[in-house]
């Protein structure tokens, strides 16, 4: 049996646009105004999960998604580097900011690597073969690179060749083993409300 999965990208905060690290920050107001005017453009889901984090469970409440908290799409955790922008870590120690580009098991951070949350997003993915139907879920950009990653069965290292924007969609359709991508549309374009 099929399922869907369409993951939404938050709506953007300053935080995001900062390239911080783990940050749990709200969005800004302007985005969440385009997430609320592109309720009801999703499908309808048997499932409707999010992100933990306070920017993908009010992307979700815009939305109109009566969502869910689910720990497996939990942000990847960075540890140390939690709250600090890229720039400032580089600056610090560039040599750990290089492995942890290049090795996917890498984790200078002392949080999680790119392996192990591609692992635990991954491991959610096929469970859900035994769940058929659609499931949308509001996830951060690194959770929808890592399902795109297992459910295309690429190497770790692809995890960073994909961009995610905020309030854009990425479908996988297909059960454990064979992982179809839609690739992403966005959901607000132009000031215009897109559906799928």
């Amino acid at each position: 049996m099929t399922v869907r999965v369409i993951f939404v990208a938050p709506a953007i905060g300053s935080e995001l646009r900062a390239a911080r690290f783990g940050g749990d920050g709200p969005a800004d107001e302007a985005a969440l105004a385009a997430a609320r005017a592109a309720a009801g453009t999703l499908p309808s889901a048997s499932r409707t999960l999010t992100s933990p984090s306070v920017r993908c469970r009010r992307t979700a409440e815009e939305l109109g998604l009566g969502a869910e908290p689910a720990q497996q799409l939990a942000d990847l955790d960075v540890g140390a580097w939690r709250g600090r922008s890229l720039d400032e870590v580089a600056a610090g120690d560039p040599a750990a900011v290089s492995a942890w580009l290049t090795d996917p098991a890498a984790a200078p951070h002392g949080g999680e690597s790119v392996t192990a949350l591609g692992a635990r997003v991954g491991g959610w993915l096929d469970g859900l073969a035994e769940l058929p139907g659609r499931v949308v879920a509001v996830a951060e950009p690194a959770v929808v690179r890592a399902a795109v990653v297992h459910g295309l069965g690429l190497p770790p290292a692809a995890f960073w060749r994909f961009d995610v924007r905020p309030l854009s969609v990425t479908e996988l359709s297909g059960r454990a083993g064979r992982w179809n991508l839609r690739c992403g549309w966005d959901l607000v374009q132009g000031g215009s409300v897109r559906g799928s």
